[in-house]
């Protein structure tokens, strides 16, 4: 009997840990993804005031940024609901290969809206990496074991941001700021081979049921009237001024248009039935509002660095290691409580008031301010930011059952994106128009709005060469012009943690449910699967 009893527990314990190096080897596959997209980003912005300086294209700086997260933000929920229709694998390389033709596109820019394009392009593949990613790993880790996961890909952000900034200076001092770009290809390929060999995911059933085409068109066409109205508004036109006016009303149609379609679509790309779960409806606003200040704040200070400190680009990269060493700590520690305790709902909360903290304490900086002072803030809002961004995520996918979890995932994640969109964009055009202001008042023939205009080929090698009579003018105007946004962005801090103490904290899956896979995930069917889910 003994003998009997111990060869099936013998045979489930090899099951098991055969299992779980399947997932090992699939995480690391998924990371290898993951990497090559943040990596992207964060490289490029120790590199981005050489490229602009090279290129003439100072005035549309914000647009190489922008255009990316536009891009992958439209992307996100597509690449969702689509791979819950036709599966992770195939949907993912064809991400992938779009980035990787973006990133060939990037290293050719003659010009500055060429390489605006290239990153629209990147985007377009961007948009599904992440979240494909994270639902890779929601399709065979229960919720209650994903804490830890979800930690590591939070410290995979950090490291890359380390890593991207440190990579951009050498590459930009080094080879030239276009291998910035094509470093993406040998990573690109990799990421293929990893998804080839590693995701191997059960085939989900096939469905008859409509592409929601026509909701995914609105949808593009209402953020990127909504981000154009953040990007203009201000700074190329004025906020009263028909264009910016006739955005906010395209805007607001849009807006309703997508609703009505989404309410009568076969298969939505964001189905409205998600909001009626108020956990996912209050991570999702607080999401929203995180993206806004981190890639507010992120985006522009490694630039905000090089021409204030007169750091060069691998220098700036080193600066920003605190605050992604500090993310990375508080992202992977916080995983790994939320795994062993089944509690989440104070960090994100702790994570909102130190992220409040920290964007105040960056408006407080000066140009004499010491280098250990601004690591020391700069990690600060990293603790902030790693014990919010993860956890949010996790939250929402333990709300609803598997067969949706890359829907809502893409969801939630288009929805942080947008606030990095309008994050981007209204800190960019903020940035550059009281630059040029600043430039204008104090050096009038640096100043000028002009593409010629000395102002709009300035380097930070170029600024730290300059006599003291000009470069002290320079970097007070780099100062004023970019800090004081940062003050403007506490409130958002505060109203993420007002809108986190409404989580209701759910006890977390200990199983996948893999045994709820529907054909068709109409409005109705889907409000009976998130009620079943509570």
């Amino acid at each position: 009997m003994a003998a009997h009893s111990a060869a099936p527990a013998a045979g489930v314990a090899a099951q098991e840990s055969e299992g779980r190096a399947s997932v090992l080897w699939l995480f690391v596959g998924l990371m290898v993804t993951m990497l090559m997209a943040s990596m992207n980003q964060t490289s490029l912005s120790t590199a981005l005031p050489t490229i602009v300086g090279d290129l003439g294209g100072v005035e549309q700086m914000s647009w190489v940024i922008t255009g990316y997260i536009l891009a992958s933000t439209i992307m996100m929920p597509v690449y969702g609901r689509i791979s819950d229709q036709l599966g992770r694998k195939p949907v993912l390389l064809t991400a992938i290969v779009l980035f990787m033709t973006g990133s060939v596109l990037g290293g050719l820019a003659a010009n500055i809206w060429w390489l605006v394009f290239a990153r629209v392009v990147q985007g377009i593949g961007g948009g599904g990496l992440i979240i494909l990613a994270q639902a890779a790993i929601a399709d065979v880790v229960p919720a209650r074991e994903r804490g830890k996961y979800m930690g590591i890909m939070g410290a995979v952000f950090a490291v890359s941001s380390v890593g991207g900034p440190l990579l951009g200076g050498w590459i930009t001092e080094g080879p030239g700021w276009r291998w910035v770009f094509w470093i993406n290809l040998p990573l690109g390929v990799l990421s293929i081979l990893a998804t080839l060999a590693f995701l191997h995911l059960p085939k989900r059933p096939k469905s008859d049921a409509k592409t929601d085409y026509l909701g995914m068109t609105i949808l593009a066409a209402a953020t990127t009237a909504v981000v154009l109205v953040c990007t203009w508004g201000g700074h190329t036109y004025a906020w009263g001024s028909p264009q910016v006016i006739g955005l906010i009303v395209a805007a607001v149609l849009l807006a309703g248009a997508f609703v009505l379609c989404e309410r009568r679509a076969e298969q939505p790309v964001i189905p409205l039935a998600l909001f009626a779960d108020r956990n996912f409806t209050v991570t999702t606003g607080a999401a929203l509002l995180i993206g806004v200040a981190m890639f507010g704040a992120v985006g522009y200070f490694p630039t905000y660095l090089q021409m204030v400190t007169g750091v060069n680009a691998t220098e700036a990269g080193l600066l920003m290691a605190p605050m992604m060493g500090a993310l990375l700590i508080a992202s992977t520690i916080s995983g790994a409580i939320v795994s062993r305790t089944g509690r989440y709902k104070a960090f994100p909360l702790a994570g909102a008031l130190i992220m409040g903290v920290g964007l105040w304490l960056m408006a407080s900086l000066t140009i004499t301010s010491a280098t250990w002072w601004m690591c020391t803030v700069l990690a600060i809002f990293g603790v902030g930011i790693g014990f919010s961004m993860q956890i949010l995520t996790l939250i929402v996918q333990n709300a609803f059952p598997n067969a949706i979890v890359g829907t809502a995932t893409a969801a939630t994640n288009y929805f942080r994106q947008v606030g990095a969109s309008v994050g981007s964009a209204i800190v960019g055009s903020m940035f550059i128009a009281r630059l040029h202001d600043l430039l204008a008042q104090r050096l009038p023939h640096l100043g000028k709005g002009g593409s010629g205009g000395a102002g709009n080929s300035l380097t930070p090698e170029k600024v730290s060469n300059l006599p003291d009579a000009i470069r002290i003018p320079v970097i007070e105007s780099y100062n004023e012009a970019l800090l004081p946004i940062f003050m403007y962005m506490v409130p958002l801090a505060i109203v993420t943690f007002l809108l986190l103490l409404f989580v209701k904290e759910k006890p977390l899956a200990t199983v996948v449910e893999d045994e709820i896979l529907a054909e068709s995930l109409a409005e109705g069917q889907l409000v009976e699967m998130v009620d079943e889910k509570d």
